[in-house]
This record gives structure tokens, C-alpha cells and sequence, in this order.
């Protein structure tokens, strides 16, 4: 029986795995695809900002 509580764990992540995968895969696009998109574009534009002002206060 040993070998039975072993191979549960690994089995049952496995498959909690490939659901998770599968949510994943599912939930690209759709109605939400502008939403998050629009947050990454603000994340995109914050991080280019920080990383100027880092650049020109590191210049001066």
C-alpha cells in the first residue's frame, strides 16, 4: 500500500495541472481580451517611465 500513497500526490497534481492548463488556454480572448490588454499596455507605458526618469536622475 505504500506505493499507492505514493503515486496519489504526483497523480492528482498532474491533473489539478492540466485543468489549470486548460483554464488557461480557454480564457484567452474573449470579452475581457480589451480589458487586459489595456492593463498591460498602462503597465507597459509605468514601467517605461520609471525607467526614464531612472535613467535621467541617475545621468544628472
Amino acid at each position: 500500500m505504500d506505493y499507492v500513497s505514493a503515486l496519489v500526490p504526483p497523480t492528482v497534481m498532474a491533473i489539478l495541472f492540466t485543468f489549470l492548463i486548460i483554464r488557461m488556454v480557454k480564457s484567452q480572448g474573449g470579452p475581457n481580451k480589451a480589458k487586459e490588454d489595456a492593463i498591460l499596455d498602462q503597465a507597459e507605458a509605468a514601467t517605461a517611465q520609471a525607467s526614464a526618469l531612472r535613467q535621467k536622475t541617475s545621468d544628472s
